[in-house]
């Protein structure tokens, strides 16, 4: 695909990180829970329906980002789900847990009221110990 454009509902809620190796990194804007999103160039709105190879591509990403939250945040769960209801662009949702977010142990979704920014230096890190920039 020559021409990604990242849905606008997603530059809206997210910090931009960089690539992984088949994935656009962001990091959700609400820093209550560690929620990353990776974001494959591709028209298929279903992560089932990609070429077995770049699947495979996009899951090690996921795995990457799995390891730095429970490696580096020390998060004892990550939730892992790709869902598209309101932003049909494929995109897949990384979540750190942990018995003392905001939410647990119910989902993130319509469960999250706490909400808090983060700071410049905390999106940096992120940038440097997932994308490696």
């Amino acid at each position: 695909m020559t021409d990604f454009t990242l849905h606008p509902q997603l530059f809206a809620d997210c910090h931009p990180l960089g690539r992984l190796s088949a994935s656009h990194l962001l990091l959700h804007r609400n820093a209550a829970v560690p929620w990353l999103i990776l974001v494959p160039e591709t028209d298929l709105s279903n992560l089932l329906d990609l070429p077995i190879g770049q699947r495979d591509a996009v899951l090690a990403d996921c795995k990457r980002v799995s390891d730095y939250l429970t490696a580096v945040l020390g998060c004892p769960k990550v939730n892992v789900a790709w869902i598209g209801n309101l932003v049909p662009q494929l995109h897949v949702h990384v979540v750190g847990r942990s018995p003392a977010d905001p939410c647990w142990p119910k989902p993130v979704w319509g469960h999250l009221e706490t909400t808090r920014a983060y700071t410049p230096a905390e999106v940096d890190a992120f940038k440097t110990g997932v994308a490696g920039d």
